[in-house]
């Protein structure tokens, strides 16, 4: 009785009446505005700001888009001058004619090709080459896809490499001559990898995936519902045999492949990188083993079969966790040395290594991470990186003397608070700077480095800007929470339009809280784009709030990151309950009887072993495609962190929330997709089975043949949010006390 009572009373506050029957107009009316304010944020796109789309030149003298001369004219691609702003035309529309007719082409996409005068154009009648020296526009051979990058194209633009099939074959750009390259059917190319030309243009490098040894698990393809069809699709369960890979180097006229000797047995090792090493001979590979403890650069002569390792880490938990901060390294110095980023110190810094890996230089030396690598400017003496060294929901721009003689400069304006994000010119004298925070929407404008002076907006995203300011009344506050043993968690709230801090408030808290990403990031992308249906529940009379605990991807170190190791779930699970219960004991406002969660993904287990772990914190909880068993997850991503049962049963017994759902006391609400290609239904049916054999009473949505973005089909974004709503409102009832 005392939950309908507080339910009824907010109703009836809200619409503004005393009478019962008026309580259900009064939920229907709050719950149509919401569904407005979600229908704006999701099928209208209100809030999704304008990206810029400019390139920039290979001579770096200015930038091109692909716009229009005027308002319902066809697009043209126009330069815009790097210093001075002015604009002129590269190709005009007057040039886009089939060359012997009248036909205009309609460019949907362009890109500038190795070549730099040479533009690819994709049209509807296929793909063109245009010359914008002599003017000239040639129509590509029919047998070149569309969809195609720059890599495709030889040094020289005459040659261009193409999947058919499962094989690659190289099509002659003015001839359409095609010359198979492979022809193993049941070896197909894996999708990850591109294939690269070598230099001179004379040999193709490539990845082939063999899965013949992977299980395939049935998939039902949504055609006729009566009778559906079945596919087979390889599926690399944690444990379970993954792809073979290998690599390949075969003449641009076809022949035998050469297959370079890797030092790892077959199917024990994955394959982060391939690209030619400054010369056409050799070849540099990133080599990671399977469980992510050793990574390995090779320099593979694709003469001589030569194998060297120029570079070679390991760690007792994982030298890369697919952060993609640490991928790949930058010659310099004629190819006679590379930085390379590496957290083998504790922190993730930046090295200077000579060819053959015997010498090293260290360049960052302060006690702080790198968050991502920039470019290296070779002839002004710098690396470039992104860093925020006192905040890690921050991102700034610095850069350091690659001799490793000075200390760290920061490039970006110290008094520029936010996140920030750099597209550099060829010379890496320009940059197109992208500057948001939680708030405020992104702006993009041109910067010379040389003083980070902002020569010229580019794009304001003023509309953006227009729409959200009058819907964040509050600021967003970040906080961070002293949860003990040397932990502080950084967090942000986001309070109710009318907040008042004298009355106590129902806390709504979004998590995610593994080491793929984290929701406490300051820009307007932070927790992981859910932020304006947020402040939409927020608004309701909820605080909204997220906490990023150790094990996410924060810029605080190694051991930070690799404190989950073992078993994802249980420290997230004693963490995040521990903010929760900071939160309580520091903000009088905070009602810890009326604590809801909710997540996505790993924030879906993440919600369950809350739910289950720690019913007494929590009473609402929202899992949205969760993997509450991870011993059925794909090895790729859980044998990182975990390795496999075999060698870590108990790891894995402890981060399973099935194991624990005897514990679910609260509300809870599972959605899934039945379409799911990742987190797998069959793996959330079995929790369903648990809790039904339990005798527990929950909820289930099952959206038909959507995947784990649960984005297919019209309506199924707000559909989701208003489900997501509706159940919090009736139990979790929003307001103060």
């Amino acid at each position: 009785m005392r939950r309908l009572s507080t339910c009824m009373a907010f109703w009836l506050a809200l619409a503004g009446t005393a009478p019962a029957a008026d309580h259900r107009t009064g939920r229907d009316k709050v719950l149509a505005d919401a569904e407005s304010r979600l229908k704006s944020i999701y099928e209208k796109r209100d809030f999704a700001p304008t990206t810029f789309p400019g390139k920039w030149l290979a001579d770096s003298s200015g930038y091109w888009v692909l716009e229009p001369s005027k308002p319902g004219a066809e697009p043209e691609v126009v330069k815009y001058d790097a210093t001075n702003g002015k604009r002129s035309v590269l190709i005009g529309a007057d040039q886009l004619v089939v060359p012997g007719s009248k036909q205009r082409l309609f460019v949907q996409r362009c890109f500038q090709t190795p070549v730099e005068h040479t533009f690819c154009l994709e049209a509807r009648t296929g793909n063109w080459l245009f010359d914008s020296k002599s003017g000239d526009l040639q129509k590509l051979p029919a047998e070149v896809p569309a969809g195609l990058s720059a890599g495709a194209f030889s040094p020289r633009v005459d040659r261009i490499v193409v999947r058919r099939g499962r094989n690659l074959a190289v099509v002659d750009a003015a001839t359409g001559r095609v010359t198979p390259l492979t022809s193993d059917d049941d070896r197909g190319q894996l999708d990850n990898y591109a294939p690269t030309w070598s230099p001179d243009g004379r040999r193709v490098a490539y990845v082939q995936s063999d899965s013949t040894k992977v299980r395939t698990r049935p998939v039902l393809r949504p055609t006729d519902p009566t009778y559906p069809e079945v596919a087979h699709v390889p599926f690399a369960r944690v444990g379970t045999p993954i792809p073979t890979l290998r690599v390949g180097v075969v003449d641009h006229q076809g022949g035998t492949t050469r297959w370079v000797k890797l030092p790892a047995d077959p199917g024990t090792c994955y394959i982060n990188d391939i690209s030619w090493a400054g010369n056409s001979t050799e070849l540099l590979i990133e080599l990671l083993s399977r469980s992510r403890d050793n990574r390995k650069f090779l320099l593979a002569n694709v003469e001589s079969g030569e194998v060297a390792t120029a570079y070679e880490e390991t760690d007792p938990a994982w030298v890369d966790a697919s952060y993609s901060a640490n991928a790949g390294l930058e010659w310099i110095r004629d190819g006679k040395e590379f930085v390379l980023l590496s957290e083998r110190d504790g922190w993730r810094q930046a090295y200077v290594l000579s060819r053959d890996g015997k010498q090293r230089t260290l360049l960052t030396k302060d006690k702080s991470d790198i968050i991502a690598r920039g470019p290296v400017d070779e002839q002004g003496g710098w690396f470039y990186y992104l860093a925020s060294p006192k905040n890690a929901t921050q991102r700034y721009l610095y850069r350091i003397r690659l001799d490793g003689k000075s200390d760290p400069e920061r490039v970006t304006p110290a008094d520029q608070p936010g996140t920030h994000s750099y597209d550099f010119s060829p010379d890496r004298k320009w940059a197109f700077h992208t500057y948001s925070t939680f708030d405020k929407p992104p702006v993009v404008d041109l910067v010379r480095l040389s003083g980070h002076h902002s020569e010229r907006v580019l794009e304001a995203n003023e509309e953006v800007r227009s729409r959200a300011t009058p819907l964040i009344t509050r600021p967003t506050e970040f906080l961070k929470l002293d949860i003990g043993n040397g932990a502080v968690m950084d967090a942000w709230m986001i309070k109710p339009r009318d907040f008042d801090e004298t009355r106590k408030y129902p806390v709504f808290v979004f998590v995610y809280g593994e080491p793929h990403g984290q929701t406490v990031l300051d820009d307007w992308a932070g927790g992981q784009n859910h932020s304006m249906f947020h402040r939409m529940i927020a608004d309701l009379g909820y605080l909204v709030v997220s906490m990023d605990g150790r094990g996410t991807p924060a810029p605080k170190g190694a051991a930070w990151r690799r404190a989950v190791y073992g078993s994802l779930g249980p420290l997230s699970t004693e963490e995040q309950a521990a903010g929760v219960k900071a939160l309580g004991r520091t903000r009088s406002y905070v009602d810890l009887s009326r604590v809801g969660i909710w997540g996505w993904s790993g924030g879906g287990s993440n919600t369950l072993n809350a739910m289950f772990r720690k019913p007494d914190v929590y009473h609402v909880g929202i899992a949205v495609a969760p993997k509450p068993r991870p011993e059925l997850y794909n090895a790729w991503f859980q044998e990182i962190f975990m390795r496999t049962p075999d060698v870590n049963p108990d790891g894995y017994r402890k981060a399973a929330a099935i194991n624990f759902a005897e514990g679910l006391k609260g509300d809870l609400l599972i959605v899934h997709g039945t379409g799911e290609t990742n987190t797998h239904l069959q793996i959330t049916e079995s929790l369903v089975d648990r809790l039904i054999e339990l005798g527990k009473r929950f909820d289930y949505m099952a959206y038909p043949n959507r995947d784990h973005g649960l984005r297919e089909g019209k309506g199924t974004a707000v559909h989701l949010r208003m489900l997501m709503t509706r159940y919090l409102i009736d139990h979790l009832p929003p307001g103060p006390r």
